[in-house]
C-alpha cells in the first residue's frame, strides 16, 4: 500500500509547483533576501524583483502595472473587491442611500459570505442572480437587477465547482451601457479561468472589460499563499488591512518576495501554454464523461456540456454518497473532491449543484475530478476502471434508491470550449 501510484484529480483545489517557478523563486529566500521597503542594496534589489512581477503580470492582461496589486489569494483579493468598496464591514454606513451589489447564487465563498456580512450589517442591499439548469445567468434578469444604487457587480469567470464559464464581456458591455455618467464596477473572480482561458481585461479590442479581476497563484501551478488583484485606475479601494502603507498604501505588509516572483511566473508560464494544454485536456475530459457514461448508469453531468473549463468534470452519481465515494477513491491512490461539504460537521448539501434547480439527492451525490498538467489518458482509464465498482458496491449498501429521469448531457462540438466560452 505504501508503494502504491497516486492519481491527482483535484487541480481546482491546489496545483503542484512547477520546477520552472520554484526556480525562479530560489534567490529570494537565501540570496536576495531583504525588505522591499529598505533603501540599501538588499532592498532595492527586492523591490525591483517585485515591480518586474507586477509589469509582467500587466503586460500579460493588458493593464498596466500600477492597477496590479499583491495579496496574499484570491481570498484576500475578493475581499478587498468587495469590502473595500464601502470600507471594513464594522465601518458605519457612509450615507443615507443603501448601495446595492449583483452577484450570483454560485459564487465562491470568498465572494458570498463579503457580501452576506455588509448585508447583515445594513451597509448594502444584495441581489442573488439565479443561474439555469447548466449553470448560466440570464442576461435579461441581469438588466433588470441593476438599480441607480447598484455600486459593484461581481460574476466569476469560471466556476470552481462545476467549471461553467460565464459571459464576463458581455456583462460588462452592459454595464457600460447602463448610466454612463454612473456605471457600476465589475468584478470577477478568474482564480478558476487563469491557467485556460483568455485574461486580457482591456486589449485594443474585445477583452474582458472587468474593473476589477482576483488570481490566486496555487490554481497555476504557482506558490500557496499569493495572489493578485487587478484594480483599474480610478476605481477606488479602502484598505482591509492597515500598516507601512506597501502597494501604495492598499494592502500594508511586507511582500512576499519569493511567492510574488513565482506567482508571475506561473502566470506567464500559464498564459503561454493554455491554448494548447487547454485542447489536450478536452480531449482527456471528453472521454472520460463519455466512458462513465457508458459503465455507470443514473449518473448527470453538472454544468454546461460545453461553456465550461477544459479540464473540469463534475458530475452526480446517484444512490451513492459523495464523501464515500471520494474515500474508497484514495483508497484505490486517487485524489478527487466532492460537492457537498465534506469538511463540515453538517455536510449542508453543495450551494452550486442547488442553484442548478436539481433535487438534494444530486448535490449527496457529486463528485468533482478537475485534471492538470500532469493527468493523461493513462489516469484517465485507470480511473474510469476504479470508479464504476466503487459506485455498485455503495449503491448495495444504500437503503434508498432515487431514480433518475435526467441522464448525462452529450458533449457538443469540442472546438466550442475555446471559441465560444471566452
Amino acid at each position: 500500500m505504501k508503494n502504491m501510484a497516486r492519481f491527482y484529480f483535484d487541480h481546482a483545489s491546489t496545483t503542484e509547483l512547477d520546477p520552472r517557478v520554484k526556480k525562479a523563486m530560489e534567490p529570494y529566500w537565501l540570496e536576495k533576501f531583504g525588505n522591499p521597503s529598505s533603501i540599501y542594496q538588499e532592498g532595492r534589489e527586492a523591490k525591483t524583483a517585485i515591480e518586474k512581477a507586477r509589469k509582467t503580470i500587466a503586460d500579460l492582461i493588458s493593464a498596466r502595472p500600477e492597477e496590479i496589486i499583491f495579496t496574499a489569494g484570491g481570498t484576500e483579493s475578493d475581499n478587498l473587491a468587495i469590502f473595500g468598496m464601502l470600507g471594513h464591514p464594522t465601518s458605519a454606513r457612509r450615507s443615507d442611500v443603501q448601495a446595492h451589489i449583483i452577484t450570483t447564487k454560485i459564487e465562491h465563498h470568498a465572494v458570498l459570505y463579503p457580501i452576506k456580512k455588509l448585508e447583515k450589517g445594513g451597509l448594502i442591499k444584495a441581489t442573488y442572480l439565479s443561474v439555469d439548469k447548466n449553470g448560466l445567468i440570464d442576461l435579461a434578469e441581469f438588466r433588470k437587477s441593476l438599480t441607480e444604487n447598484t455600486i459593484l457587480v461581481t460574476v466569476g469567470y469560471a466556476n470552481n465547482e462545476i467549471g461553467v464559464v460565464q459571459p464576463i464581456a458581455e456583462i460588462a458591455k452592459i454595464l457600460r451601457n447602463f448610466r454612463n455618467s454612473k456605471t457600476p464596477f465589475f468584478h470577477t473572480d478568474a482564480c478558476q479561468a487563469a491557467g485556460y482561458l483568455d485574461m486580457k481585461v482591456n486589449p485594443p479590442t474585445g477583452g474582458l472589460g472587468v474593473d476589477l479581476m482576483t488570481v490566486n497563484g496555487s490554481k497555476i501551478y504557482g506558490p500557496k499563499g499569493v495572489g493578485f488583484l487587478y484594480a483599474r485606475n480610478g476605481v477606488k479601494l479602502e484598505p482591509i488591512v492597515y500598516g507601512g502603507g506597501q502597494e501604495r498604501g492598499i494592502r500594508s505588509g511586507t511582500e512576499n518576495v519569493p511567492a510574488i516572483v513565482g506567482l508571475a511566473e506561473a502566470f506567464k508560464i500559464a498564459q503561454a501554454e493554455q491554448k494548447k494544454e487547454s485542447l489536450r485536456l478536452i480531449k482527456i475530459r471528453d472521454f472520460i464523461i463519455k466512458e462513465l457514461q457508458k459503465r455507470i448508469p443514473d449518473v448527470v453531468l453538472n454544468g454546461h456540456p460545453t461553456k465550461r473549463l477544459p479540464n473540469n468534470i463534475s458530475i452526480s452519481v446517484l444512490n451513492a454518497e459523495g464523501e464515500s465515494m471520494v474515500l474508497y477513491l484514495d483508497a484505490k491512490g486517487i485524489a478527487a473532491s466532492t460537492g457537498s461539504a465534506c469538511t463540515s460537521e453538517s455536510l449542508e448539501p453543495s450551494h452550486v449543484i442547488m442553484a442548478l434547480g436539481l433535487p438534494y439527492e444530486y448535490s449527496h451525490g457529486s463528485l468533482r475530478f478537475t485534471l492538470g498538467r500532469s493527468n493523461t489518458k493513462k489516469d484517465a482509464e485507470y480511473l474510469i476502471k476504479t470508479l464504476p465498482p466503487i459506485v455498485e458496491k455503495l449503491r448495495q449498501m444504500s437503503p434508498v434508491k432515487f431514480k433518475s429521469q435526467i441522464t448525462i448531457r452529450q458533449l457538443a462540438d469540442k472546438s466550442q470550449i475555446n471559441s465560444k466560452s471566452q
